[in-house]
């Protein structure tokens, strides 16, 4: 039966002007239709808010002004917004209408991707977001339901804007927005939302993309939340052998649990994704994935959802039968008030070594490139040496060798990486 028969939008004209004729989706934050727009007679897409969210005045009122600011935001992998308006109880969003599908709809129907085409959809994204970054916005929910794939082959990011208007609201009330899959772990602790926390999103996405599964998974938000915090995202390559580590490195940068070792834009992060690209063959490029089934996702966890500050700070892990852990029972009385230390891996990034307790101090690159050399309005990219993971000694000469200076060195803690070996540029 066509659900959308009981949709009280359907066959209405809003606002005077646009003619609801089916309903598209339905996410966490809005109801996405097809509609006409009878003055100018083109199809287009209308978003419309929640009605718990429409009632609230300042919402509404930070809704416009971020529409308004998104509508400025013109490139050609951003989905355009045209009008916004409110037509009684219904606030919403006029926007280009992309007939095809979402990145969801592919890794639900076809699962793993081949490298090739998971960075022909990653590079146009990255793009998307680096004008975005570039321009002040952070996107704060990118996942593949935002990731819209036209019938002509084009790449469009969605929702830029709506999280944040959402936000205003909600991070007053001791709750994050996003959705659990793909919220960095800066965004979990205290709701901080700056460039990293889409790189983080995309490297997750991209994960997804080489591997048809989502890094972190659990029965609960709080699981995932957990993990997110306290475990890496593990290299593709541990559920596709034989992938290459250019692929690992990739998702391992974007995704690093702490902000200042990822890129520290999606710019940044493209050229990275260029860069490691251009070391691939073309058999590794077309590799397939030997698990690239359909995976059934219960897009449930995949909605953008407020979620109780309570949970961003998760019970530990039940531990397994064959774990030392799990002679130790665990404190049902404290309300997350107080993560304890989490749970030894069982996965490791290669060549990343944990010491028992002692904090590493690794060393940050910070390269003198000139200006406009790094990033060029035409989006030319230098080619950046890959460095993480090598010593002091063995980036500088790389560096030389390439024809780049060395700006200045800095030093950070971490307790993932090897002391004394870069952990960011």
């Amino acid at each position: 039966m066509d659900t959308t028969l009981q949709d009280p939008l359907v066959g209405q004209v809003l606002d005077g002007r646009y003619r609801i004729d089916s309903r598209i989706a339905v996410g966490g934050m809005a109801t996405v239709y097809r509609a006409v727009d009878t003055r100018l007679d083109r199809v287009l897409a209308i978003k419309v808010m929640h009605p718990s969210l429409a009632v609230d005045a300042s919402f509404v009122e930070r809704f416009i002004r971020e529409a308004k600011s998104v509508a400025r935001l013109a490139h050609p992998n951003v989905v355009q917004v045209f009008d916004q308006g409110n037509d009684g109880s219904y606030v919403y969003l006029a926007m280009e209408y992309v007939a095809g599908c979402t990145l969801r709809d592919v890794l639900r129907e076809r699962g793993a991707l081949q490298p090739r085409a998971a960075l022909d959809i990653l590079e146009p994204v990255l793009a998307a977001l680096g004008a975005a970054h570039r321009a002040g916005f952070v996107h704060r929910d990118m996942k593949p339901e935002n990731v819209l794939i036209g019938d002509d082959g084009r790449v469009k990011v969605a929702d830029f804007g709506l999280v944040r208007a959402v936000d205003t609201v909600t991070n007053t009330t001791g709750t994050v927005l996003g959705t659990v899959s793909y919220l960095a772990p800066e965004q979990i602790e205290d709701g901080t939302a700056d460039p990293r926390v889409d790189v983080y999103a995309c490297g997750v996405m991209l994960y997804e993309m080489l591997t048809g599964d989502k890094p972190h998974d659990g029965d609960s938000p709080a699981v995932i939340l957990y993990k997110h915090l306290h475990e890496d995202v593990p290299p593709p390559s541990a559920a596709v052998p034989g992938m290459a580590y250019e692929l690992d490195e990739m998702v391992a940068s974007a995704t690093a649990r702490t902000p200042a070792v990822r890129p520290y834009d999606a710019v940044a992060l493209l050229a990275q994704v260029r860069d490691g690209r251009g070391r691939l063959s073309e058999d590794q490029l077309d590799a397939v994935p030997p698990q690239a089934l359909a995976v059934d996702h219960d897009n449930g966890d995949d909605r953008t959802t407020v979620i109780p500050r309570a949970l961003t700070t998760p019970r530990p892990l039940p531990a397994h039968e064959d774990d030392e852990a799990s002679r130790a029972s665990l404190d049902r009385t404290s309300r997350f008030a107080s993560p304890p230390p989490p749970p030894p891996s069982r996965r490791r990034r290669p060549g990343f070594r944990r010491g028992p307790a002692a904090i590493a101090v690794a060393v940050l690159l910070v390269l003198g490139l000139g200006a406009g050399v790094w990033y060029i309005n035409s989006g030319q990219f230098t080619k950046v040496p890959p460095l993480l993971a090598k010593t002091q000694t063995q980036a500088e000469d790389r560096l030389e060798d390439a024809g780049l200076e060395v700006g200045k060195i800095s030093h950070a803690h971490s307790d993932t990486v090897k002391r004394g070996t870069i952990i960011g540029t």
